[in-house]
C-alpha cells in the first residue's frame, strides 16, 4: 500500500501541467479571436461613420423640401422624390451636357497625362543627354509657381489658337503636368536596369524597350497618376470659368454653383444634383480597386 501511494502522488503534478499546457493554446487562440472581432467591430464603427453624409446625401435627394428641412429631421422619406434628380438635370442648368463635358475632359486629360508624362519621365529617368539633370530641375521649378499665375498665359495660348468655349480649352492644358513627371520619373529610376539592359543586346530600340518593358513595370506608378488626374480633372472649377462663357461648354463643378444659385434653398434637388457629380468617381474608385491595391502589393515587394 505504501509503495502504491509513493508511486501515485507524483502523477497529480504531471496531470496539471498536462492540462495547462493543452488549456494555454485554446486561451491564446481565444485571446486572438476577441481581439480579431474587436478590431472588426472598430472598423465596421469607422466605415459607418465615413459612409453616414454620404447615407444622408442618398436620403435627402429623395425628400420633399418639407420632410429636408422638418425639425427634428426625419430619417426616412415617406414617398421618395424621384423627380429632384429630374429637376436638377434639366432645371435651367444644362447638367447633362455639363456632365458629358467632365467625363470628356477627364478621360482625355486622364490619357494625356499618363502618356505624356510617362514618356518625359522615362527621358529623364533612364536616358543620357548633356543637361539632363539641369534641365531636370528647370522642369521642377514650375512646381514653385501657382497654378493661378499660369492662367494668364495658358488663356493666351487659347485665344491665339481661337479655341475660347471650346472643349480642346479645358483638355489641352491639363493633359501636361510636372508633378505626374517627377512622380513617374522616381518610379523608373527605382526599376532594375537588367531587363533594360538585356533588351538592348537582343536588338531592341529606345521606344520599344520604352513600350513593351518599362511601361508594363510602371503601371503602379500609372495607376497612381491616373486615380490623381482623374480627381483633379472631375473637380476642376476655376479653369472652365476662365476659357468658357457658353453654360453647354461647362463642366460638372460649374453646373453645381449654378444649381446653388438657381436652388439656394431647395436642399433635395440641390443633394441630388451633388450626387450626379460624385457618382462617378464613386464607380470609377469602385472599378480600379483591385488595380489600386494590386500596385500597391508591387510597390511593397519592390521596396
Amino acid at each position: 500500500m505504501s509503495d502504491t501511494v509513493v508511486r501515485q502522488a507524483p502523477q497529480a503534478p504531471a496531470t496539471s501541467s498536462k492540462h495547462r499546457s493543452v488549456a494555454s493554446p485554446a486561451r491564446a487562440r481565444r485571446r486572438v479571436r476577441l481581439s480579431s472581432i474587436g478590431a472588426h467591430a472598430l472598423l465596421v464603427l469607422a466605415a459607418l461613420w465615413l459612409a453616414g453624409p454620404f447615407v444622408w446625401q442618398v436620403l435627402t435627394s429623395l425628400k420633399s423640401l418639407t420632410e429636408a428641412t422638418s425639425v427634428p429631421p426625419t430619417w426616412l422619406p415617406q414617398n421618395p422624390q424621384w423627380g429632384n434628380y429630374g429637376t436638377s438635370l434639366h432645371g435651367g442648368v444644362p447638367l447633362t451636357a455639363m456632365l458629358v463635358n467632365s467625363v470628356l475632359s477627364t478621360v482625355l486629360r486622364t490619357i494625356g497625362q499618363v502618356l505624356f508624362c510617362a514618356m518625359a519621365a522615362y527621358a529623364f529617368a533612364r536616358l543620357r543627354f548633356p543637361g539632363r539633370n539641369v534641365l531636370f530641375a528647370l522642369y521642377l521649378s514650375v512646381l514653385m509657381v501657382p497654378a493661378q499665375l499660369l492662367l494668364a498665359p495658358q488663356y493666351d495660348l487659347m485665344l491665339h489658337f481661337g479655341l475660347l468655349n471650346t472643349l480642346p480649352a479645358l483638355i489641352l492644358p491639363g493633359m501636361f503636368g510636372v508633378f505626374g513627371t517627377f512622380l513617374l520619373r522616381q518610379f523608373f529610376a527605382g526599376l532594375p536596369a537588367d531587363l533594360e539592359e538585356a533588351a538592348r543586346l537582343d536588338g531592341a530600340s529606345t521606344g520599344r524597350i520604352f513600350w513593351s518593358i518599362m511601361l508594363p513595370l510602371a503601371r503602379p506608378g500609372l495607376v497612381a497618376l491616373g486615380l490623381l488626374t482623374i480627381i483633379q480633372s472631375w473637380n476642376d472649377l476655376l479653369w472652365p470659368l476662365v476659357v468658357n462663357t457658353d453654360p453647354a461648354k461647362m463642366t460638372l463643378p460649374v453646373g453645381l454653383a449654378y444649381l446653388q444659385s438657381l436652388f439656394p434653398t431647395n436642399y433635395p434637388v440641390l443633394m441630388a444634383g451633388s450626387l450626379v457629380a460624385v457618382l462617378p468617381l464613386i464607380i470609377v474608385f469602385v472599378g480600379m480597386q483591385r488595380r489600386v491595391l494590386e500596385g500597391i502589393a508591387l510597390s511593397g515587394a519592390k521596396g
